[in-house]
């Protein structure tokens, strides 16, 4: 184990990127009075949800709205704006962690335009940041701890597959909305996540055909359930023992779609929480009208020709691949880190290294719900260790080891499901760590019915934070 204050050295924390989670993790340093310095390659604060950022690093499109509802997707100490949808598109999310930046002092500590090159961890303890600044120069600093919030939506995992595709072979990640060029082509795309239902219900929008490609069944929800966002009716029964919650939400889903068989689609063996859910109220219908035709896994690629495993064949213009994205740190050898191919990700609370006890990973972690509002509570225990506040547990290898063995839900095996976490449960165990250090968070905000309805219940909220 590393000493948690390395030798001859004062303490300043590096926090490597400003999307929602880094400025989670800022905030928090900077209340703790501990000098921060954020590195952010782009020029503005948000991360994924910069559309069209210069970095080519976002990955929403036009139409990208949020797949959890505002209730449950805001910091608990900064409201999102009365005036917010139950489900806010990219450009209000942006502008909402613009605004949370600036309130919190966040921008006066971040560093934009800053591309981080390479991280070591030096012989006393120190981690030494080697990046390039705004005006293209290679600088290096030194820090005590680094706490890493690059996030695990960026870079893209293809597909592949024998033969070659003579169209245009794309990502989600390249994807940004569907235009004129779309109007009258026929689309396959790969795969069953929110991207790729997003994707397939807007490109059939202006094209002739399109197919849905999808290797495993897959359950779907709706975002709104007895007139409710689907998360808010969820969080009623957060109490309720997981293997009750899976089997009453399973249960349900059948009653309200269906077999999935009368749609074409394959049908889930597993329960609604053995796998992450997709969240989506249009699909369903876009398959019932005939605008999505489900289609089985691809088997091989043939000129612009695509061969299934049910031996269909179907011609295609456009193939976009929604295949989810690699957890990796292009920053870290991959001799000290590498997370890019583990079952599961080994860290405690999904954020504390077993042999580095000055490095944090903020936000690497995926709930049925949203990420946010935890990687705040991430960072505010991280920043209550560095000040002395907390102790990790004494055998962190144990530890981690039994966060592996239990976790939340059955979930199915598979690098898909490495971070996977249940929001409530999630939130409960991280707020008994901050416990220990004295820390009383109380009951989430969305909790309390009402608490963000009208603008001057929103700026009570935030003149508290401030």
């Amino acid at each position: 184990m590393t000493q948690a204050s390395p030798a001859g050295s004062k303490t300043r924390v590096a926090v490597i990127g400003a999307g929602p989670s880094g400025i989670a993790a800022a905030k928090n340093c900077i209340a703790a009075g501990l000098p921060v310095v954020v590195f952010e390659k782009n020029d503005k604060v948000g991360g994924n949800w910069v559309f069209n950022a210069a970095t080519g690093h976002s990955s929403v499109y036009d139409n990208t709205h949020i797949i959890s509802s505002k209730v449950w997707s805001e910091y608990e100490d900064f409201p999102m704006p009365a005036d917010y949808p139950d489900y806010p598109n990219h450009r209000q999310l942006q502008a909402y962690f613009d605004s949370y930046a600036r309130h919190f002092g966040v921008l006066d500590a971040t560093r934009f335009k800053h591309q981080v090159d390479h991280i070591t961890r030096e012989a006393d303890g120190a981690w030494r940041v080697d990046f390039h600044d705004a005006e293209g120069r290679p600088q290096v600093e030194h820090f005590s701890h680094l706490m890493v919030c690059n996030g695990h939506h960026w870079n893209p995992k293809y597909p592949e597959y024998p033969g070659e595709f003579s169209g245009r072979f794309m990502h989600s990640h390249d994807f940004k909305g569907v235009d004129d060029s779309w109007r009258g082509k026929s689309v396959l795309v790969i795969g069953a996540g929110n991207s790729a239902c997003d994707v397939a219900v807007e490109s059939a929008r202006l094209a002739s055909n399109v197919g849905l490609s999808m290797r495993k069944p897959q359950w779907f929800m709706p975002k709104f359930m007895f007139g409710k966002p689907s998360d808010v009716v969820a969080s009623g029964s957060a109490w309720l023992p997981g293997w009750l919650r899976s089997w009453f939400t399973t249960r349900l889903l059948r009653v309200m779609q269906g077999s999935y068989a009368d749609y074409g689609l394959p049908v889930p063996k597993g329960s609604a929480f053995s796998m992450h859910p997709t969240l989506n109220s249009d699909l369903l219908d876009f398959i019932r009208h005939g605008k999505v035709k489900p289609r089985p896994a691809v088997e091989r690629l043939d000129g612009d020709h695509v061969q299934f495993t049910d031996g269909r064949r179907e011609r295609f213009d456009i193939i976009c691949a929604c295949t989810g994205f690699w957890t990796t740190f292009p920053f870290f050898d991959k001799r000290f880190i590498d997370f890019q191919h583990v079952p599961k990700i080994p860290l405690f609370r999904k954020m504390m290294h077993a042999e580095h006890d000055t490095l944090y990973f903020i936000g690497l972690f995926q709930p049925l719900g949203c990420i946010w509002p935890l990687a705040d509570y991430q960072a505010r225990l991280a920043c209550a260790e560095i000040q002395g506040r907390y102790r990790r547990p004494a055998d962190m290898q144990a530890a981690i080891r039994h966060e592996v063995e239990n976790p939340h839900f059955a979930f199915e095996g598979g690098q898909r499901h490495a971070v996977e976490v249940d929001y409530h449960r999630f939130r409960k165990e991280l707020k008994a760590e901050l416990k220990k250090a004295g820390i009383d968070i109380g009951e989430a905000p969305a909790g309390r019915p009402g608490h963000y309805k009208t603008p001057a219940k929103t700026a009570a909220l935030r003149q508290q934070a401030a």
